[in-house]
């Protein structure tokens, strides 16, 4: 079967189908070529909190289009040069932290938007494929397929978060467990603080139409959340995947040790 076109991940975010995807850590093209070849719907190329200038971010979101899988950038701040920047290097995505105040949010959108927006214009880039596609159907093909999702992570979004997802043009939301729970001061993400805080994002995402995308630990978190409503998954990352991979080979050679140590002393 042919995996869908990564610039339709727009349109089967907001059509609410089930998605997996991972975060990209490593400043290289090969953790987004292996986890596209695997079949992942979509990476999250973490410029906020791992070492991507854009010359890393440019050879990953290449790496992104070669393998197949759809390239979204988190981005550091929420400054409308970081944006115009990825999504000149050709992201179909924009994942937005600490979006707190509908200020934060109509931001986010107009920084993503031709029409109706302010994102710059440039047809010679790799959104607008060198110079290869007229501008207003470059202007059309991008506002199509530029998803705009806020992370939701701070107290403060807790108390206008009806406002925040009422903003047009905002596609979807994050639920920022771990920033909520360090927010709060709360011993853990299941703390009753959080799990309200979260029990909110559902309820204002459901009343406004828009998607929810949360970070789960394995399938099995996914589908309780996915039964709450939630259709698009972050599972761990390329560093949290290769530590995991490495400790589980360590602790099978351990064992191995321990049995040649213990045939030897008999």
């Amino acid at each position: 079967m042919q995996a869908p076109a990564p610039n339709s991940f727009r349109q089967r975010l907001l059509s609410g189908a089930f998605l997996a995807g991972s975060f990209i850590k490593t400043p290289t093209a090969h953790a987004t070529e292996i986890l596209g070849n695997s079949g992942f719907d979509f990476v999250v190329i973490d410029q906020e909190h791992a070492p991507f200038d854009r010359n890393a971010t440019d050879i990953a979101l290449l790496a992104a289009r070669a393998a197949g899988i759809a390239g979204i950038i988190r981005v550091p701040t929420l400054a409308a040069d970081a944006i115009l920047s990825a999504l000149d290097c050709g992201a179909v995505g924009i994942l937005a932290p600490h979006i707190a105040t509908v200020a934060d949010a109509e931001a986010l959108v107009a920084a993503c938007r031709y029409r109706g927006g302010r994102r710059g214009f440039s047809g010679v880039t790799r959104a607008g494929r060198y110079g290869g596609m007229k501008m207003w159907d470059l202007v059309d093909a991008a506002d199509a397929a530029v998803a705009t999702i806020a992370m939701i992570e701070d107290p403060s979004a807790i108390e206008r978060i009806n406002a925040i997802l009422a903003v047009e043009g905002l596609d979807a939301v994050f639920i920022g467990r771990g920033d909520l729970t360090v927010a709060f001061g709360a011993p853990n993400r299941d703390a009753p603080i959080v799990r309200d805080a979260v029990d909110a994002i559902f309820r204002a995402a459901k009343a406004a139409g828009k998607p929810i995308c949360v970070m789960t630990d394995n399938g099995e978190e996914s589908a309780a959340f996915a039964e709450r409503g939630a259709s698009a998954f972050i599972l761990s990352s390329d560093q949290g995947f290769l530590r995991k991979a490495a400790t589980d080979a360590l602790s099978q050679m351990q064992a191995a040790r321990g049995r040649v140590e213990a045939a030897g002393a008999r």
